[in-house]
């Protein structure tokens, strides 16, 4: 019986994994919005229209005089992001609002796949990617096994295929 248990553990142990999260590096975020704030107080057409671009608790704000005003810093940040390999899914950026003489938009960072999308991941490879690929939600994360690793890679080509609405990173791959 004792070499039965422990063929189980070697097999169990044989499955390769990798986990999908979808994470941003905050220190990376400082400083695109650096740059951007760098930006928008040097441009001629932000000069003496209130712009401005902050972290304001958790939320990025920004504000000008127009809409296109504070739309145009909304496009200086994420410019900064892409340069800083941040994808533009991971910012959830709102519509501009008028409040009183200036027009807003407040953004956040998104961190973490949420129960909608991690269910809809799972769906994609369970219908689409190889044989014998099993997926599970761990919080905010999804942990993908297989005993093949090349099932594995596959997978992950198949999920960068795949225009989904969260930014994924897939990280430790044993």
């Amino acid at each position: 019986m004792p070499g039965e248990a422990s063929a189980d553990n070697i097999a169990v142990m044989a499955d390769s994994t990798f986990d999908i999260v979808s994470k941003v590096d905050p220190m990376e975020v400082d400083n695109a919005l650096n740059q951007a704030h760098k930006e928008v107080a040097q441009r001629y057409d932000f000069k003496n229209v209130g712009a401005s671009i902050e972290m304001s608790g958790e939320k990025v704000l920004m504000k000008a005089n127009s809409e296109e005003r504070v739309k145009a810093i909304l496009e200086v940040f994420e410019s900064k992001l892409i340069k800083r390999g941040i994808s533009l899914r991971s910012l959830d950026a709102g519509d501009p609002y008028a409040s009183g003489k200036e027009f807003r938009i407040e953004a956040s960072m998104k961190a973490g796949i949420d129960q909608e999308n991690a269910k809809k991941i799972g769906k994609i490879i369970r219908d689409e990617g190889p044989k014998g690929v099993k997926s599970q939600i761990q919080g905010d994360e999804l942990r993908v096994s297989s005993k093949s690793r090349d099932d594995l890679q596959a997978t992950m080509a198949l999920l960068k295929g795949k225009d989904l609405d969260v930014a994924l990173q897939f990280v430790n791959f044993r």
